[in-house]
């Protein structure tokens, strides 16, 4: 059964705020609420994917305490380190 970009959105809004670590909730939770409504289905694809990723992986990154793989890199984990840019580090 193929998912409605619908249930998709929603998905991904509720596993960006219940994580399981404060400071990946509060990076991603406010970034999803601004952007999981307007992303394009392969920026959702891509969401998703980053969203598979371990939390201290994520919050390395985030807080560029490592450099994010090549392999990782995509649009939408560039707009969340730029979100987080934006709005300070944790």
């Amino acid at each position: 059964m193929i998912e409605s970009n619908e249930v998709r959105r929603k998905r991904a809004l509720y596993r960006s705020w219940h994580r399981g670590t404060r400071e990946l909730d509060e990076i991603l939770g406010p970034f999803a609420e601004r952007h999981v409504n307007a992303m394009a289905e392969t920026q959702l694809d891509q969401f998703e994917t980053m969203l598979e990723h371990p939390d201290p992986e994520l919050f390395a990154w985030f807080v560029e305490r490592e450099p994010v793989p090549p392999e990782h890199r995509s649009e939408i984990l560039s707009m969340v380190l730029a979100f987080t840019a934006a709005k300070g580090r944790p």
